[in-house]
Parts: structure tokens; sequence; C-alpha cells
């Protein structure tokens, strides 16, 4: 019989209380999965069977303003990020444990966000950084068409921080978060169920993050991420292009590798769930 879902109580900063849901066996390598802008933890399901059915003790949240997480207007920011990744950790492993972390996009800058805060430092034991960028976000999209420069950089920060409604799922709106979002061998299934994600996110709290991540730039912190950390990349990714993934590898103190998955777009644990779930098999493996 399959272990039962448990939802432990967190609180963080500014009144947030992160929805929190541990799978798998109680006495497995924990791995906790942090996930992107406009998404939720459903997002990280398919790699969470993976880790679940080979073992693993696999912890999800919603980040503030997603999923079932409430929103707190007004106090998004880069530090609430490593605010409410740090309150997880201590509600979900014991003093003796440590957890490899996995973060996609917005997920993976959370983590390097927490790079000085003694919490992550005791118990992370290893991180896998997914489909980001800690820095140049808005300059180096390639979302929207032409040449970099002023015209584009503007474009990307106007849709980042917009508190417009994307609208219901529509074939057009299909075909945009397409554009944005997945590659170009993207099933069916894989397209619709990023739409419906990405389009199920409350405007308010999206526009409050998407204008943090319009002007972040946490790269300052990355080589401080005491512990071994891998990069994976798509080749086709529009939202964080691989001249993210190589800035951020090159900088970091204790690289342990970088991926890059051809044909693949920005939802990598989506897209490439098996080399999602074996990357982080590996480093539980080495590292727990």
């Amino acid at each position: 019989m399959a272990d039962p879902v448990r939802r432990p109580t967190v609180t963080s900063t500014g009144g947030a209380r992160p929805h929190t849901e541990i799978h798998g066996p109680a006495d497995g390598p924990t791995v906790l999965l942090v996930h992107g802008w406009t998404c939720n933890r459903t997002f990280w399901y398919p790699v969470l069977r993976q880790l679940v059915a080979s073992g693993h003790r696999v912890v999800v949240y919603d980040q503030r303003g997603h999923g079932n997480s409430p929103a707190t207007p007004g106090s998004c920011s880069v530090e609430a990020l490593a605010d409410d990744l740090c309150a997880v950790l201590a509600a979900t492993l014991a003093d003796d444990q440590r957890a490899v972390l996995c973060g996609h996009s917005m997920g993976a800058m959370t983590v390097v966000a927490a790079a000085e805060r003694p919490e992550l430092r005791e118990r992370a034991a290893a991180a896998l950084l997914c489909s980001t960028g800690t820095d140049r976000l808005a300059g180096e999209s390639t979302v929207l068409p032409g040449r970099p420069g002023r015209w584009r950089t503007r474009g990307h920060r106007a849709f980042l921080r917009t508190r417009l409604p994307y609208g219901p799922p529509t074939p057009l709106s299909r075909r945009i978060i397409h554009h944005i979002t997945l590659g170009p061998a993207a099933t069916p299934g894989q397209r619709e169920a990023v739409a419906r994600m990405v389009l199920a996110c409350p405007r308010r709290p999206r526009a409050e993050w998407g204008a943090v991540l319009a002007g972040l730039d946490v790269a300052e912190l990355v080589p401080l991420l005491d512990l071994p950390v891998a990069v994976l990349q798509g080749t086709a990714d529009r939202l964080t292009p691989a001249v993210h993934a190589h800035r951020i590898h090159g900088r970091l103190s204790r690289p342990a590798g970088l991926t890059e998955l051809p044909g693949i777009g920005h939802m990598t644990p989506i897209e490439a769930t098996a080399a999602v779930a074996e990357t982080l098999t590996k480093l539980t493996r080495e590292h727990l």
C-alpha cells in the first residue's frame, strides 16, 4: 500500500503559509522540489512519481500566491523566496536529516537566493538547478522576436509584470504558451498540462512575482552555494536560454556538471522527466 501524503503546517514571513506535501517512504533519501513562476507543486508530479517509485522521500510546496498557498500581497521578494524555502526545510527535515534540492526556473533562483542562509547550509547536501538564470532575465530572453536590445528588454519586462488576464484555455493561448515554455517536440498532453497550469495562476501574484523577476540579480550568490550543484538546460529554452546555464555553471564553487538537453524547452521536468529524475537519483546516491 502506498504511503499516504503528509501535509505539515509551514509558516513563513509576511504571514505566508506555503502549502507543503511529503510523498514516499519516511526513511528514504529526501529530495525537495521547488517550482517556478506561474506553476505549482503539481508541476513536479511526473518527476515525483519516478523518485517515489525508487524509494525517495519527496517534498514539494507551492510558492506563495501559487497553487494552494495564499497570496501575501506586498511581500513578494527575493528574500521571501529564501524565507519560504528555509521554512519548508525546517518543517520537513529532522535535525539530523539533509536533502538534495532541485529548483526549476524561479524555484532554482529560490535555491540561489538562500545560498547564505544557515538553514540551507545545514540542511542541503547537493542541488540541481533546472532551466534558470540569476540575472539579465529580461535582456537575454528570446520569447519576443528581434535582436537583443532595449525594445525587446522592455517588452519582456512588460510581459512579466502585466496584471492582464492571460485568458481562458483557447487554441491561441495554448499556442502562445507552447511557444514560450516548451520545445517543438512537446506532446499534446504536455502542452495541455502546462497551458492549464499557467492560465490557472492568479494574475495579481503572477504580476507581483513577475516584477521581482524583471529586476532580479542574485548572481553574486551563486559562488556562495557551498555544495555540489548540477545544472540542467534545454537547448530550445526561450525564457532562460543556455547562456544563463553556462554563466551559472562557470560561477559555481563546487560544480557537479552541466547537461544540455537537445530540443527541450523551458519546462525540463515535464519535457525531460527521466533526465531530471536520474540526475537527482545520482545526487542522492553520491551525497546523502
